[in-house]
């Protein structure tokens, strides 16, 4: 198979795959620099820029739909949920992450395309701010090697 890397079963050939991204704009700073990690690793794996589809949508409780319209689209090999979740001194913090993650679980199980969760939940912005590059960078290797476990392992219910 393309892309793929024998033992290790990574795949990371992204270049015939379509990626589709939605960004909470809650705790802009942080979504900005996850989603510019998230594009210069996709754009690093060969994703071509034209492939991508990148939203953006008030914060993370709103993912999860913007996520659901783009997996019916089938338009899309994997997707990718980008925000920032920072605790604050009321419940409302657990509500968002929980909610927000259970919605994205949901949205990837019930469609069947593979979702990278890059929806950082720390305890302060310094937390936050530590995470965001290198949790841009994991979701784009995630998105790109389930689009690929998932095609392949689709192609196994064939032989069956």
């Amino acid at each position: 198979m393309q892309g793929a890397q024998q033992g290790s079963a990574t795949y990371t050939d992204g270049s015939a795959l379509h990626i589709g991204i939605v960004q909470a704009r809650f705790n802009e700073g942080i979504t900005n620099a996850l989603a510019a990690a998230c594009l210069d690793e996709l754009a690093q794996l060969g994703v071509p820029a034209s492939q991508i589809h990148h939203v953006s949508v008030p914060g993370a409780l709103e993912v999860p739909a913007a996520l659901q319209v783009m997996a019916e689209s089938a338009r899309f090999d994997a997707l990718v949920a980008l925000g920032c979740v920072i605790r604050g001194e009321t419940y409302h913090f657990e509500l968002v992450c929980n909610e927000s993650a259970a919605g994205i679980t949901r949205v990837g199980l019930d469609s069947g395309v593979p979702i990278a969760n890059a929806i950082i939940t720390t305890e302060n912005l310094s937390q936050a701010v530590a995470r965001q590059d290198d949790k841009g960078r994991d979701a784009a290797r995630v998105a790109v090697e389930m689009a690929h476990l998932l095609n392949q392992l689709s192609a196994l219910e064939g032989d069956a």
